[in-house]
């Protein structure tokens, strides 16, 4: 099982929109060098929906071969099409993924046993352990307890990241937590609560400013520092949500090239920050000393 502080890796872009592999070694190299344990590309954060396969393909492979096996490595091969997330999904496994990324079928949603199904039918047929995803936020779609506790005793669903933003719903879907089903915060100013729960890390947008003190905050945690992780917490938590006050992953890509990393912009749909936004990014990162 990863556990730890699991990047949500950004896609950097070049002017042109194109991917920017130099810069995304780059990235890659930075997070391993600040004790990132692990890494998800091709999530919400590094804007997959707006690539195509063949991009997708190339982004999980570059970054296998420049990882090399340091940290696990995690590819969002979620789709709201079933047979699109198997296709992805095989391909992503076959390339030596350590762990799928699979997401609830957003726009179509689904009944209770279709989402199931869509997750089995992936589940069933991949050799690379997989991740379920539960963001209603994002797709207009949650998981129900009763999906999780049946899906959670699947042989090759290995956890969840949680992102509904809900404790109360995550309090119901810890009871289903062991051995071989772990869940991961999906939200950033969630971390130590789904950490007292049971939880066994972050996939995190954070991360992508801040590595050390992302992993620091799971780490001490675990090492029975309790106060110190929530220290960590509570220190970034109003950069946390400036990081959040225009959809993911506008403000952390803004934070990114605001600290010299040159990540590129984004494409449409997803457009620049309001000046005003902006600002108040600006002086959050301030405060907290990365700027």
């Amino acid at each position: 099982m990863i556990k730890g502080s699991i990047v949500a890796l950004v896609t950097p872009f070049h002017e042109d929109g194109s991917v920017n592999f130099e810069k995304l070694g780059e990235l890659l190299e930075w997070h391993i060098a600040n004790s990132t344990d692990g890494i998800l590309v091709l999530g919400t954060t590094g804007e997959s929906t707006t690539m195509t396969h063949e991009e997708d393909d190339a982004v999980v492979e570059f970054t296998l071969k420049t990882v090399n096996h340091r940290v696990p490595v995690i590819a969002g091969s979620g789709s709201n099409d079933t047979n699109t997330m198997l296709f992805k999904s095989k391909k992503y496994a076959d390339l030596g993924a350590d762990a799928l990324l699979v997401i609830t079928p957003y726009y179509n949603k689904a009944n209770e046993e279709g989402m199931i199904r869509h997750f089995t039918t992936v589940a069933d047929q991949v050799s690379a352990p997989c991740i379920l995803y539960n963001v209603p936020g994002r797709t207009g779609c949650s998981l129900s307890v009763s999906a999780v506790e049946r899906l959670s005793k699947h042989p090759n669903i290995i956890g969840i990241k949680e992102a509904s933003g809900n404790i109360s719903y995550a309090v119901s879907i810890s009871r289903f937590l062991s051995d071989d089903f772990v869940m991961y915060s999906g939200n950033d100013d969630m971390v130590v609560p789904i950490l007292s729960l049971g939880g066994s890390g972050v996939i995190s947008v954070f991360a992508n400013t801040n590595p050390k003190e992302c992993h620091d905050m799971v780490a001490n945690w675990f090492n029975g520092n309790q106060a110190e992780s929530l220290a960590i917490q509570q220190k970034y938590l109003d950069y946390i949500h400036a990081l959040f006050c225009e959809v993911n992953p506008i403000p952390v890509k803004e934070a990114l090239n605001a600290m010299g990393k040159g990540v590129g912009g984004y494409r449409l749909p997803l457009y620049e920050m309001a000046d005003k936004n902006k600002e108040h990014l600006y002086a959050e990162m301030k405060k907290v000393g990365l700027l």
